[in-house]
């Protein structure tokens, strides 16, 4: 320290004490309801993150250029080959290039939750090939195909046609929402 800058710390710290081992400085006490609120929040985040059941366990992995198709029970052959042919008109897109595992295991979960909430059947997700993807290639988009199949909202899925983006993509088909159901049954019901 130079003689200027000790003398003006010196001169800065007249009067000042330090504390003994025996003084304790007490907090003021924080507003309860602002605490209950924090915890309160802090927990619903937490429920919110557990309630992500998608696996992040080990995949069986598939090659960058590899055409993934899931068709659940009961989905009629003509609509799968309509989805497969790309002939549904794709209502809302996620796009997950560049995202990193875990910010694309809760967006793809958020994303086919509220698509379901709201009403939308036809999705497109980019998922990317993952050819260059280190240190291994097309790892979302096998965890893509997993989570896919494990959330019960989706009815079938396959790899999208060249000008959707090929096999870095996937046309999602969801089920109806309850509301869809009830209208379709009180439309079928009149007849």
């Amino acid at each position: 320290m130079h003689d200027d800058d000790k003398s003006l710390f010196e001169k800065e710290m007249l009067g000042v004490k330090p504390i003994s081992r025996g003084d304790h400085i007490g907090l003021a006490p924080k507003d309860a309801n602002s605490n209950s609120e924090a915890r309160r929040a802090a927990a619903e985040a937490e429920l919110a993150e557990d309630l992500n059941y998608l696996s992040s366990e080990s995949v069986e992995l598939v090659e960058p250029h590899d055409v993934l198709s899931y068709k659940k029970a009961g989905v009629q052959d003509g609509v799968f080959k309509q989805l497969r042919q790309g002939k549904y008109d794709i209502q809302s897109v996620l796009d997950l290039h560049k995202k990193r595992f875990i910010a694309a295991r809760s967006e793809v979960f958020d994303f086919i939750r509220t698509s379901h909430r709201i009403g939308l059947r036809t999705l497109l997700v980019l998922h990317g090939r993952g050819e260059h993807a280190q240190p291994v290639p097309a790892l979302l988009k096998s965890y893509c195909a997993k989570w896919l199949k494990e959330m019960p909202e989706v009815l079938a899925y396959h790899s999208a046609q060249r000008h959707h983006g090929s096999t870095g993509a996937l046309y999602v088909l969801l089920r109806k929402n309850d509301e869809q159901k009830r209208e379709n049954f009180e439309r079928h019901a009149k007849r």
